[in-house]
Protein backbone atom coordinates (compact mmCIF):
# COMPACT_ATOMS: atom_id res chain seq x y z
CA UNK A 1 0.00 0.00 0.00
CA UNK A 2 1.72 3.36 -1.28
CA UNK A 3 2.00 5.85 1.50
CA UNK A 4 0.07 9.21 0.59
CA UNK A 5 1.95 12.82 1.66
CA UNK A 6 -0.74 15.07 2.38
CA UNK A 7 -1.69 17.97 1.81
CA UNK A 8 2.00 17.99 -0.86
CA UNK A 9 -0.39 15.85 -2.81
CA UNK A 10 -3.24 18.26 -2.99
CA UNK A 11 -1.02 21.41 -3.69
CA UNK A 12 -0.63 22.08 -7.37
CA UNK A 13 2.31 24.03 -7.81
CA UNK A 14 5.25 21.69 -5.92
CA UNK A 15 7.76 24.82 -5.71
CA UNK A 16 4.94 26.27 -2.53
CA UNK A 17 4.63 25.31 1.30
CA UNK A 18 1.76 27.31 2.56
CA UNK A 19 1.49 27.94 6.37
CA UNK A 20 -2.34 27.78 5.40
CA UNK A 21 -4.15 25.71 3.05
CA UNK A 22 -8.11 24.55 2.11
CA UNK A 23 -8.81 21.62 0.34
CA UNK A 24 -12.14 20.14 -0.86
CA UNK A 25 -12.14 16.55 -0.70
CA UNK A 26 -14.59 13.82 -2.09
CA UNK A 27 -14.26 10.57 -3.78
CA UNK A 28 -17.11 7.83 -4.65
CA UNK A 29 -15.64 4.51 -3.50
CA UNK A 30 -14.90 3.25 0.07
CA UNK A 31 -11.19 3.50 1.32
CA UNK A 32 -10.27 1.15 3.78
CA UNK A 33 -6.87 1.88 6.31
CA UNK A 34 -4.94 3.99 3.43
CA UNK A 35 -1.03 5.18 5.00
CA UNK A 36 -1.26 9.15 5.34
CA UNK A 37 2.00 10.60 5.93
CA UNK A 38 0.23 14.10 7.43
CA UNK A 39 2.89 16.88 6.92
CA UNK A 40 0.85 19.45 8.44
CA UNK A 41 -1.73 19.61 11.53
CA UNK A 42 -5.06 19.34 10.03
CA UNK A 43 -8.63 20.25 10.64
CA UNK A 44 -11.27 17.61 8.98
CA UNK A 45 -14.50 18.95 8.58
CA UNK A 46 -16.63 15.72 7.28
CA UNK A 47 -19.88 16.57 5.25
CA UNK A 48 -21.18 13.26 4.10
CA UNK A 49 -19.77 9.93 5.10
CA UNK A 50 -17.55 8.46 8.06
CA UNK A 51 -14.31 8.25 8.73
CA UNK A 52 -11.81 6.56 11.16
CA UNK A 53 -8.10 7.26 11.66
CA UNK A 54 -5.15 5.22 13.99
CA UNK A 55 -2.04 7.00 15.03
CA UNK A 56 0.01 5.18 17.53
CA UNK A 57 -1.44 3.89 20.00
CA UNK A 58 -5.40 5.11 19.56
CA UNK A 59 -7.86 5.72 16.54
CA UNK A 60 -11.38 7.22 16.49
CA UNK A 61 -14.20 7.00 14.41
CA UNK A 62 -16.50 10.15 13.53
CA UNK A 63 -19.47 11.08 11.52
CA UNK A 64 -20.96 14.07 9.78
CA UNK A 65 -21.73 15.84 12.79
CA UNK A 66 -18.50 16.03 14.69
CA UNK A 67 -15.29 17.58 13.05
CA UNK A 68 -11.59 16.39 13.64
CA UNK A 69 -8.59 18.06 14.23
CA UNK A 70 -5.46 16.03 13.66
CA UNK A 71 -1.69 16.28 14.45
CA UNK A 72 0.75 16.28 12.37
CA UNK A 73 2.24 12.28 11.74
CA UNK A 74 1.30 8.87 10.27
CA UNK A 75 -1.77 7.47 10.28
CA UNK A 76 -3.86 5.15 8.77
CA UNK A 77 -7.20 6.52 7.03
CA UNK A 78 -10.43 4.94 6.79
CA UNK A 79 -12.95 6.87 4.97
CA UNK A 80 -16.37 5.23 4.16
CA UNK A 81 -19.75 6.47 1.93
CA UNK A 82 -22.64 7.22 3.15
CA UNK A 83 -25.87 6.60 1.51
CA UNK A 84 -25.65 9.43 -0.66
CA UNK A 85 -22.86 6.80 -2.68
CA UNK A 86 -20.10 10.06 -1.80
CA UNK A 87 -17.47 11.02 0.68
CA UNK A 88 -16.60 14.68 1.05
CA UNK A 89 -14.94 16.96 3.23
CA UNK A 90 -13.09 20.23 3.82
CA UNK A 91 -9.70 19.91 5.09
CA UNK A 92 -7.94 22.71 6.65
CA UNK A 93 -4.02 22.27 7.20
CA UNK A 94 -1.98 25.31 9.02
CA UNK A 95 2.14 25.22 9.88
CA UNK A 96 3.27 24.89 13.62
CA UNK A 97 4.71 28.28 12.45
CA UNK A 98 1.03 29.93 12.48
CA UNK A 99 -0.13 27.38 15.05
CA UNK A 100 2.95 29.74 16.91
CA UNK A 101 1.92 32.60 15.80
CA UNK A 102 -1.51 32.07 17.04
CA UNK A 103 -0.90 30.82 20.77
CA UNK A 104 1.69 33.61 21.32
CA UNK A 105 -1.12 36.14 20.48
CA UNK A 106 -4.27 34.65 21.79
CA UNK A 107 -3.02 32.27 24.85
CA UNK A 108 -1.38 32.52 27.81
CA UNK A 109 2.91 31.70 27.76
CA UNK A 110 2.51 27.82 29.16
CA UNK A 111 4.80 24.96 28.51
CA UNK A 112 3.99 23.17 25.39
CA UNK A 113 1.53 20.42 26.76
CA UNK A 114 2.21 16.45 26.69
CA UNK A 115 -1.31 15.02 25.59
CA UNK A 116 -1.42 11.27 24.67
CA UNK A 117 -4.11 11.68 22.05
CA UNK A 118 -2.88 13.10 18.81
CA UNK A 119 -6.51 14.20 17.71
CA UNK A 120 -9.16 16.33 19.04
CA UNK A 121 -12.96 15.70 18.92
CA UNK A 122 -15.29 18.71 17.74
CA UNK A 123 -19.12 18.39 17.87
CA UNK A 124 -20.62 20.43 15.03
CA UNK A 125 -22.93 23.19 15.89
CA UNK A 126 -24.92 26.07 13.69
CA UNK A 127 -21.86 28.80 13.99
CA UNK A 128 -19.43 25.84 12.90
CA UNK A 129 -21.47 24.55 9.86
CA UNK A 130 -21.68 28.23 9.14
CA UNK A 131 -17.79 28.38 9.20
CA UNK A 132 -17.64 25.26 6.78
CA UNK A 133 -20.10 26.89 3.91
CA UNK A 134 -17.89 29.66 4.67
CA UNK A 135 -14.80 27.27 3.62
CA UNK A 136 -13.49 26.11 0.23
CA UNK A 137 -10.22 26.09 -1.55
CA UNK A 138 -12.06 28.16 -4.11
CA UNK A 139 -12.67 31.02 -2.65
CA UNK A 140 -9.17 31.33 -1.76
CA UNK A 141 -7.39 30.74 -5.11
CA UNK A 142 -6.25 33.59 -7.11
CA UNK A 143 -8.04 36.09 -4.88
CA UNK A 144 -5.58 39.39 -4.02
CA UNK A 145 -6.14 38.90 -0.25
CA UNK A 146 -6.38 34.85 -0.09
CA UNK A 147 -3.57 34.74 2.15
CA UNK A 148 -5.14 37.16 4.84
CA UNK A 149 -8.75 35.68 4.20
CA UNK A 150 -6.71 32.37 5.50
CA UNK A 151 -5.27 33.66 8.38
CA UNK A 152 -8.91 35.35 9.59
CA UNK A 153 -10.51 31.98 8.62
CA UNK A 154 -8.11 30.25 10.85
CA UNK A 155 -7.89 32.57 13.76
CA UNK A 156 -11.45 32.55 13.64
CA UNK A 157 -12.45 28.76 13.98
CA UNK A 158 -9.02 28.56 17.00
CA UNK A 159 -11.23 31.77 18.75
CA UNK A 160 -14.70 29.79 18.96
CA UNK A 161 -12.92 26.27 19.75
CA UNK A 162 -11.44 27.96 22.41
CA UNK A 163 -14.74 29.84 23.41
CA UNK A 164 -16.18 26.58 23.00
CA UNK A 165 -13.50 24.27 24.46
CA UNK A 166 -11.75 26.31 27.00
CA UNK A 167 -8.15 24.82 28.67
CA UNK A 168 -8.81 21.63 27.55
CA UNK A 169 -8.22 23.05 23.89
CA UNK A 170 -5.91 25.12 25.05
CA UNK A 171 -3.81 22.73 25.96
CA UNK A 172 -4.30 20.59 23.28
CA UNK A 173 -3.03 23.16 20.98
CA UNK A 174 0.02 23.47 23.12
CA UNK A 175 0.46 19.71 22.61
CA UNK A 176 0.65 20.06 18.82
CA UNK A 177 4.03 21.97 19.26
CA UNK A 178 5.46 19.47 21.19
CA UNK A 179 8.31 17.33 19.93
CA UNK A 180 7.62 14.15 21.97
CA UNK A 181 7.47 10.99 19.86
CA UNK A 182 5.53 7.70 21.32
CA UNK A 183 7.93 4.96 21.90
CA UNK A 184 7.96 1.73 19.70
CA UNK A 185 6.68 0.18 22.96
CA UNK A 186 3.47 1.97 23.62
CA UNK A 187 2.28 2.09 20.23
CA UNK A 188 3.00 -1.60 20.46
CA UNK A 189 1.22 -2.80 23.15
CA UNK A 190 -1.73 -0.02 23.14
CA UNK A 191 -2.70 -1.93 19.40
CA UNK A 192 -2.03 -5.53 20.92
CA UNK A 193 -6.02 -6.25 20.40
CA UNK A 194 -6.42 -4.23 17.52
CA UNK A 195 -6.96 -6.24 14.10
CA UNK A 196 -3.98 -4.07 12.63
CA UNK A 197 -1.80 -6.19 10.85
CA UNK A 198 1.88 -6.00 11.41
CA UNK A 199 3.01 -3.66 8.58
CA UNK A 200 0.03 -1.68 9.39
CA UNK A 201 1.62 -1.25 13.15
CA UNK A 202 4.89 -0.55 12.30
CA UNK A 203 3.70 2.14 9.99
CA UNK A 204 2.57 3.55 13.16
CA UNK A 205 5.85 3.71 14.71
CA UNK A 206 7.51 5.70 11.62
CA UNK A 207 9.31 2.53 10.99
CA UNK A 208 9.51 0.55 7.86
CA UNK A 209 8.56 -3.02 8.29
CA UNK A 210 12.21 -4.74 8.65
CA UNK A 211 13.21 -1.67 10.66
CA UNK A 212 10.66 -2.28 13.27
CA UNK A 213 11.04 -6.10 13.50
CA UNK A 214 14.43 -5.36 14.55
CA UNK A 215 13.88 -3.10 16.99
CA UNK A 216 10.58 -5.05 18.37
CA UNK A 217 12.85 -7.71 18.81
CA UNK A 218 15.56 -5.86 20.98
CA UNK A 219 12.76 -4.77 22.93
CA UNK A 220 10.83 -7.64 23.83
CA UNK A 221 13.37 -10.44 22.91
CA UNK A 222 11.03 -12.66 20.73
CA UNK A 223 9.81 -11.77 17.14
CA UNK A 224 6.91 -9.15 16.65
CA UNK A 225 4.37 -12.02 14.71
CA UNK A 226 4.29 -14.46 17.31
CA UNK A 227 4.34 -12.14 20.29
CA UNK A 228 1.08 -10.16 18.80
CA UNK A 229 -0.33 -13.58 17.89
CA UNK A 230 0.46 -15.32 21.30
CA UNK A 231 -1.00 -12.07 22.91
CA UNK A 232 -3.98 -11.98 20.32
CA UNK A 233 -5.00 -15.12 21.08
CA UNK A 234 -4.85 -15.43 24.97
CA UNK A 235 -7.41 -12.41 24.64
CA UNK A 236 -9.95 -14.31 22.70
CA UNK A 237 -9.52 -17.16 25.05
CA UNK A 238 -10.92 -14.86 27.75
CA UNK A 239 -13.57 -13.68 25.77
CA UNK A 240 -14.77 -17.11 25.01
CA UNK A 241 -14.33 -17.66 28.50
CA UNK A 242 -16.14 -14.75 29.20
CA UNK A 243 -19.68 -16.55 27.65
CA UNK A 244 -21.55 -13.81 25.63
CA UNK A 245 -19.18 -14.45 22.76
CA UNK A 246 -18.65 -17.17 19.80
CA UNK A 247 -15.24 -17.20 17.71
CA UNK A 248 -17.36 -16.54 14.52
CA UNK A 249 -17.81 -12.89 16.84
CA UNK A 250 -13.86 -11.94 17.63
CA UNK A 251 -12.19 -13.58 15.25
CA UNK A 252 -11.99 -10.41 13.02
CA UNK A 253 -11.56 -7.97 16.17
CA UNK A 254 -7.94 -10.51 16.91
CA UNK A 255 -6.66 -10.38 13.11
CA UNK A 256 -7.49 -13.34 11.90
CA UNK A 257 -9.48 -12.87 7.85
CA UNK A 258 -11.36 -16.05 7.82
CA UNK A 259 -12.57 -18.00 11.02
CA UNK A 260 -10.71 -21.56 9.60
CA UNK A 261 -7.31 -19.41 10.32
CA UNK A 262 -8.70 -18.30 13.78
CA UNK A 263 -9.53 -21.97 14.97
CA UNK A 264 -6.50 -23.58 13.66
CA UNK A 265 -4.24 -21.18 15.42
CA UNK A 266 -6.28 -21.57 18.54
CA UNK A 267 -5.81 -25.04 19.22
CA UNK A 268 -2.59 -25.23 18.45
CA UNK A 269 -1.96 -23.10 20.68
CA UNK A 270 -4.48 -24.43 23.59
CA UNK A 271 -5.03 -27.70 22.36
CA UNK A 272 -8.48 -27.32 22.14
CA UNK A 273 -11.10 -25.48 19.64
CA UNK A 274 -12.73 -22.48 20.35
CA UNK A 275 -16.12 -23.90 20.29
CA UNK A 276 -15.08 -26.09 22.96
CA UNK A 277 -15.14 -22.87 25.21
CA UNK A 278 -17.83 -21.06 23.93
CA UNK A 279 -20.37 -24.34 23.94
Amino acid sequence: MPIENIPELYIKDKKESPDLFVYDFKMTTDVVKSKVNLGMNMFSFLQVGKKQVHFAGTSVAVNKKQSLLLKKGNWLWTELLDTEAIYYCKLFFFSEKKLTDFLRKYTNDIKPYKEDVPYFVIENDDYIAAFISSLSSNTFTNHSYSDVLLVLKFEEIMLYLLNKYGSQFEYYLHSLISKEISPLKKVVESNVNSNLKLEEIAFLCNMSLSTFKRHFTNEYDEPPGKWLQDKRLQKAKELLQGGELKASDIYLDIGYNNLSNFSIAFKNKFGISPTDISN
